[in-house]
């Protein structure tokens, strides 16, 4: 870990040290610009690897090691009886070796609290990053924070009467630690997939979906993801429709997804509409008595350093825009990657944030030049 030393002022801040902000490092660097002096990346964390210490212990990547690195170094390979998806702790020492590799200086923990403009609001004065240890100006600025630090909770009426315990896939960690009780799994995506399939092995579960899940052929991984999504985005700047990932599917079939397939796990019933002190009632009057609620449903990105620019927003996500559809239409001095395909195709995976971190870094560094 480095011990926060801050420089006044540099020409880019990276904030958020995962993949994302790694990615974009890498290509600053291998551009000339000086980790420390002229770039610095800021990241909240304790320990290097992003959002990935944090995520339960069983958690598989959906691609093969030689399908999810960064750029510059090859992920190691992953080659147990699971067939080549790394677990989490490979993705974690992969990233942290990957900074030490290129000598990225990553200072952390270093919570960024704000960005602003100076106070004439000159576009040609730099940003100011406020952080707890200091602040420092930039002359551009990339925010790669990822969506791990905001899960999302439904709202569902009697929420605040269950007796039994509710947590987010957050604050999941292993399935021994529900042995013996009645568990709803609710949520029909990978997440929700994967703990159904964790949990179930070991206890009475339920997994609770909006709609049907729906699975990938088992010889579809993450590489046909990401070349959905790839294809979509350069669709939609043809001015053309394509269906993106979701005309594949949204479930990848892990090994611990597929056994859980063949023990009958994998039945999934529509949502409910409240919960009760007891468990879940359906509008038909079904009542289904849970001890603990594992709400798998998703995340939002984490951007409440920027919410002093007063940025416009489009369906929910800044309006970004640029040549590499990263930079914001509001204030051209920033930069987001990494919180989903708004942000870049795919930006919000390994080899995703790679590509998008390469095409973003084109864009920053031609700001620099001007």
């Amino acid at each position: 870990m480095t011990t926060p030393s801050l420089p006044d002022d540099v020409s880019v801040v990276v904030i958020g040290g995962g993949q994302a902000g790694l990615a974009t490092g890498y290509y600053l660097r291998r551009a000339g610009l000086v980790p420390g002096d002229d770039f610095v990346i800021l990241d909240a964390a304790e320990q290097p690897g992003g959002a990935w210490p944090r995520m339960w212990d069983g958690l598989r990547l959906f691609s093969p090691a030689t399908h999810s690195s960064l750029p510059g170094w090859m992920m190691p390979p992953w080659d147990d009886a699971a067939r080549g998806f790394p677990t989490r702790d490979h993705v974690v020492d992969y990233l942290r070796r990957y900074e030490e590799r290129y000598g990225l200086a990553v200072q952390r923990p270093c919570q960024v609290t704000a960005v602003g403009r100076s106070a004439d609001a000159d576009p040609t004065h730099p940003l100011m990053v406020r952080t707890r240890q200091g602040d420092v100006s930039a002359r551009a600025i990339v925010s790669a924070t990822g969506t791990w630090t905001r899960p999302f909770w439904p709202h569902y009426s009697g929420a605040d009467t269950f007796t039994g315990q509710q947590l987010h896939t957050v604050q999941y960690r292993r399935p021994e630690d529900f042995t013996g009780r009645r568990v709803a799994a609710v949520g029909g995506g990978n997440s929700g997939a994967q703990v159904l399939a964790e949990v179930s092995a070991i206890t009475d579960t339920l997994w609770v979906t909006n709609r049907p899940p729906r699975f990938l052929p088992d010889e579809v991984d993450g590489r046909a993801l990401f070349a959905a999504a790839t294809q979509r985005v350069q669709a939609l700047h043809d001015g053309t429709d394509h269906p993106g990932v979701g005309g594949l599917g949204d479930i990848v079939m892990v090994p611990s997804v597929r056994a859980a397939r063949e023990r009958g796990a994998l039945k999934a019933v529509p949502m409910f509409s409240r919960l009760t002190p007891t468990g879940l009632m359906w509008p038909d009057g079904t009542h289904h008595e849970v001890d603990a609620i594992i709400w798998c449903t998703g995340f939002r990105p984490a951007l409440g350093h920027l919410r002093g620019l007063r940025l416009g927003t489009a369906g929910g996500h800044y309006r970004l825009g640029g040549p590499a559809g990263t930079q914001s239409l509001n204030e051209p001095r920033l930069h987001l990657i990494g919180y989903g395909d708004w942000a870049g195709a795919a930006s919000a995976t390994l080899i995703g944030a790679g590509r998008t971190a390469r095409d973003t870094t084109r864009v920053v560094l031609d700001q620099l030049r001007r």
